[in-house]
């Protein structure tokens, strides 16, 4: 059976530093990993403009019960089909991505904490803490060189849905985590207890 790890944070906060840290120390054939982000709904039936414009940072943007159905088969040892995302086109794919369950299994994304059905699916919650002018920066550049995207684009959105649905969804859902991280992957004495933690489970 596998430990279902939740990390939850702002857009820019460093989570994929620490997922990528925990990966590291655990050691890839321990972790399985499972991105948030991919499990956007399909919006391929619309148009490319209405695709662009709808808002990407509420809850209701992700599939949660597929992802929800797709954790609680990993933690009892079933393989899944993760969908694969097309962040430049704002469309799911056709192909799909084989994940194997290990003993860790790491799901990652701005909502991750958000809401219950997903948070009953976790067994350790963490919540990656940053400043909102280094995340907006991060942000800037992953959706320029990554996606695609104009720094009008980018700045507009933040505006538009990023900004208002972090601090109405993301930033509260912290109170749920059991830990919090401030400065993500940067804090090194955070990331010490939680791998130790995390490296007598999976052994265990």
């Amino acid at each position: 059976m596998s430990l279902i790890v939740g990390v939850a944070g702002g857009t820019g906060s460093g989570k994929t530093t620490v997922v990528r840290s925990l990966v590291t120390a655990l050691g890839p054939e321990q972790v399985a990993l499972l991105e948030q982000d991919a499990y956007y709904r399909d919006m391929s039936h619309l148009p490319p403009q209405e695709r662009a414009a709808r808002n990407y940072d509420h809850p209701d943007a992700i599939d949660e019960r597929l992802l929800v159905d797709h954790l609680r088969a990993l933690k009892a040892g079933q393989p899944v089909e993760a969908p694969c995302y097309d962040f430049v086109n704002h469309r799911r794919l056709a192909e799909t991505r084989h994940v194997e369950a290990r003993r860790c299994v790491v799901v990652e994304g701005i909502l991750v904490l958000a809401t219950k059905s997903i948070r009953s699916a976790l067994d350790l919650k963490l919540y990656v803490e940053t400043d909102a002018d280094i995340r907006f920066i991060r942000r800037l550049r992953r959706d320029i060189e990554e996606r695609g995207r104009t720094v009008e684009n980018v700045i507009a959105q933040w505006e538009a849905t990023v900004r208002p649905m972090h601090l109405q969804f993301v930033e509260p859902s912290k109170r749920h985590a059991d830990l919090i991280i401030p400065e993500g992957g940067y804090n090194i004495m955070a990331l010490d207890v939680i791998l130790a933690h995390l490296h007598h489970v999976v052994t265990a």
